[in-house]
Parts: C-alpha cells; sequence; structure tokens
C-alpha cells in the first residue's frame, strides 16, 4: 500500500524530467551567488565558487545519469546543499 503523502512519493522524485529542479536550483543559485557576492569576504567567495560548482553539477546530473529516481534524488540533493552552503558561509562571517 503506497501512501501519496511520503516524501518519497512525490511525483518531483518519481515522474519528473528533472527540468522543475534545474529551474528552482538556478533560481535559488542566482539569488545566493548575489547574496554571497556583494559580501566580499573570502569565506562568501568560497561559497559563492561552490554555488556555482553544485549547480554546474546538476547541470551535468541531469543529462548524463539516466536512472530516473536516481537522478531525481541526486537533483534534490545537490539543490538541498545549493541553499545549505550560503546559509553556513553567511553564519561563518556573523561569527567572525
Amino acid at each position: 500500500m503506497t501512501d501519496p503523502t511520503r516524501v518519497r512519493d512525490q511525483p518531483a522524485l518519481r515522474t519528473s524530467s528533472g527540468a522543475q529542479w534545474l529551474v528552482v536550483g538556478g533560481l535559488l543559485a542566482a539569488v545566493a551567488l548575489v547574496v554571497l557576492l556583494v559580501q566580499g569576504e573570502v569565506v562568501t567567495t568560497v561559497a559563492a565558487v561552490v554555488v556555482a560548482v553544485l549547480f554546474a553539477a546538476m547541470l551535468v546530473v541531469r543529462f548524463v545519469v539516466h536512472a530516473r529516481r536516481a537522478r531525481l534524488a541526486t537533483l534534490a540533493v545537490l539543490m538541498l546543499l545549493i541553499a545549505v552552503v550560503p546559509v553556513l558561509a553567511l553564519l561563518a562571517v556573523l561569527a567572525t
């Protein structure tokens, strides 16, 4: 019996082509890059490079990984990292 309310049973993780992950990930990465680069700190500049690499990895995964579930799960994790890295970098700047 399947439970449609489970996180793993969402259509974005089962039947999507991955394009929606790229669009949302790209928007999130763009906002993160702007916020990070405005700070001008070494930590935020490094975090900006990491965010750019993570988005590039999303592009590679979208077009290279053929197994749908693996592709969508990887895209979800990469997008989550794009959200977490800038927060950690900004917290590091605030802590100094």
